[in-house]
């Protein structure tokens, strides 16, 4: 076989499945969103999320969380794409349908029913599954025969309506603790008819729903299978029962997708979607095993975006495709940028778990290092022409660099100035820190970015109104940052306190013992990367837990770590030995070596009001606005960017 030019000739080698030829082996996996209508038909912005991935390069683009029928569908206002047979439905999924496909990939739809994770109706109705009994908190009934058999046709009906409206493959969403997972799994199936007990009864449900949809919809048809490899927790199934029941499916699914656990277990939660505490690629051994017993092609995915890493997996044949969700949030342009050799360019996820946040909150997956991710609509908006202007960016962190390099692209002499010898910002602390190594590349990525563009970076130069006077911008971008909060406990001053910044940078400066002032995410992540060197640590936060800003992953981590929080409790005096606090138990002295400040951040205002008169025009971006997260300081700077010499 010729590889011609290509770097990563397995990972670009077209595969089929059923009788469809796919142009390579990324897939986008499935990303549920909310930005729907309320009758749960696909909005512009929905429809461009999904288009950007095919003009990206991926193969194939799954539309995730689709309910084959309305018979125990959340009625929490959990919203879901409908497979309803309505002129709305259907335009809107043709539509869908046709913006992945017209760039040349395969639009795929993700089918699922959630059994007993439905919320329960005013009936109580809602929530049937495998077995009686209460299961993940609610009362459940086992389904009957006929409502199995009516199940599984309301499968195939969904699959071939998905068809019509110009869909090439399904995904049967068989894993995660759905409802074929649910009869899959010994702990939630408890059946002694011909839908449990022995394994082969346990999977009789979905091979039934797979071998029908491939009879209303074709045996060329191609139908993907999501199953968890493990459930990964105490009390659930293991490996070798994920072997057996993937053995099971052969020669009935076209393509074994393999994931892991169980997303309504919490313990397992992170094990099913990799953070940043844990190693790239630490799902893959779940469908490498998989593969070892089976003939049909295995998909991996979790936390993958390293086209190395995806190659070596294809090359080394530890699975046949690789599926990428968060790794095409980031960007969708991974696949055509490997595939031409621009790996310096690929935006790499950090599993920061930003757009998932987001999406709750705002129905968007919007990347915290992609600016245009989860804006896809916005992107295609016919903006006034630009005005050519000359623009002034003070400060080279993360929102100064990205308003350069956006307004860069639109014409503008762009110079960028940074007091320090780097750009990156607050950020640069983080470089040594192992599982923080996707920040770095990030600072890398738009220091290489910047200079394949026409922006001026002058380092060491510090942007006083006399300086912006100087060069008589006619714009300037203020992107000064913060500095650390300093609160008026007595002793904030001594020899032996740290901020969280110096502590990250050189941790070796720091004691054997020490105590940590601010439980949000700074403090835990410093206080698990102090921890790993050794060191003993106590974290201290005067708010309760439900105050702060930490996520799952975080508390997960501490947990592993044997670090605990401890919440309402306030540093009262720092002295030599360490800090007197007072708790709910009243006052209570931790001993430390290094007394850590990690309470937060203060925004230089003053320099941005001295700067605010230098211009006519003038733009206040990032931490200088409010001392923030990546997404704000990246969104800011592009939009910023995006406007100059419009308006």
């Amino acid at each position: 076989m010729m590889h011609g030019i290509l770097r990563y000739p397995h990972l670009f080698a077209p595969i089929q499945l059923g009788n469809t030829l796919f142009r390579n082996r990324i897939f986008s996996a499935p990303t549920g969103l909310y930005d729907l209508t309320p009758q749960g038909a696909p909005t512009d912005d929905y429809i461009a999320y999904f288009e950007r991935k095919a003009k990206g390069g991926a193969a194939s683009v799954n539309i995730g969380e689709c309910y084959v029928d309305e018979v125990g569908i959340p009625k929490d206002g959990y919203q879901v794409l409908k497979l309803s047979d309505t002129v709305t439905s259907h335009n809107g999924l043709a539509k869908l349908a046709d913006g992945v496909t017209r760039f040349g990939a395969v639009a795929t739809i993700e089918l699922q029913k959630p059994g007993m994770l439905s919320a329960p109706d005013e009936k109580g109705d809602g929530i049937y599954g495998p077995s009686d009994g209460i299961f993940y908190g609610h009362q459940c009934r086992a389904m009957s025969e006929a409502e199995i058999l009516t199940c599984i046709e309301a499968f195939a009906n969904a699959a071939l309506y998905a068809k019509q409206c110009g869909f090439g493959m399904v995904t049967v969403h068989a894993g995660h603790g759905w409802l074929l997972h649910q009869f899959f799994s010994k702990a939630t199936n408890k059946r002694t008819d011909r839908w449990g007990g022995g394994l082969e009864n346990r999977t009789r449900f979905a091979l039934a729903v797979i071998d029908t949809i491939h009879k209303k919809c074709g045996a060329g048809f191609p139908v993907e299978v999501r199953m968890s490899g493990s459930e990964a927790y105490e009390g659930g199934y293991d490996t070798d029962e994920g072997i057996a029941i993937a053995k099971q499916l052969d020669g009935h699914a076209d393509l074994i997708h393999v994931s892991v656990g169980n997303i309504f277990i919490p313990s397992v939660m992170y094990t099913t979607h990799p953070s940043i505490f844990q190693e790239e690629g630490s799902n893959v051994k779940y469908a490498a095993e998989i593969k070892k017993h089976v003939k049909t092609p295995v998909a991996t995915i979790g936390g993958l975006c390293d086209p190395a890493l995806l190659e070596e997996i294809i090359a080394s044949g530890k699975a046949d495709v690789v599926e990428l969700a968060r790794g095409l949030i980031c960007d969708p342009d991974l696949p055509n940028k490997a595939r031409e050799g621009r790996d310096k360019e690929i935006f790499r996820c950090m599993r920061c778990f930003n757009c998932v946040m987001k999406d709750y909150s705002m129905g968007h997956l919007v990347c915290a290092i992609n600016p245009e991710s989860g804006r896809e609509w916005e992107t295609t908006a016919v903006l006034p022409p630009v005005e050519k202007k000359t623009v002034l960016v003070a400060g080279g962190g993360i929102a100064g660099m990205e308003a350069a390099l956006t307004a860069s692209a639109y014409g503008h002499k762009v110079i960028l100035c940074e007091k320090s010898d780097r750009l990156g910002g607050i950020l640069l602390c983080e470089e040594k820190v192992p599982f923080k190594k996707r920040v770095s590349e990030y600072i890398a990525h738009q220091e290489y970015m910047l200079s394949k563009s026409t922006v001026e970076v002058r380092l060491n130069t510090e942007v006083t109104p006399e300086y912006a006077e100087l060069l008589a911008p006619d714009v300037v971008v203020a992107a000064v940052g913060s500095a650390p909060v300093e609160p008026p406990i007595p002793g904030i001053g001594l020899p032996n306190v740290r901020t969280a910044e110096q502590a990250l940078a050189t941790p070796e400066n720091v004691g054997g013992s020490v105590v940590i002032l601010g439980g949000g995410m700074t403090g835990a992540e410093l206080g698990v990367y102090l921890h790993s060197f050794g060191r003993h640590v106590e974290i201290v936060e005067m708010r309760s837990a439900e105050q702060t800003d930490l996520q799952e992953t975080h508390t997960m981590a501490l947990e592993e770590a044997g670090l605990a929080i401890r919440y309402d409790t306030r540093a009262a005096e720092i002295t030599a030995k360490g800090v007197l606090c007072v708790s709910p138990d009243g006052a209570l002295f931790l001993e430390a070596d290094t007394v850590v400040n990690a309470l937060g951040r203060k925004p230089l205002r003053d320099a941005v009001v001295a700067l605010s008169p230098c211009a006519q025009g003038f733009y206040q971006i990032g931490d200088c606005r409010s001392p923030r997260k990546i997404c704000d300081a990246t969104g800011e700077g592009w939009t910023a960017g995006r406007h100059i010499g419009r308006y």
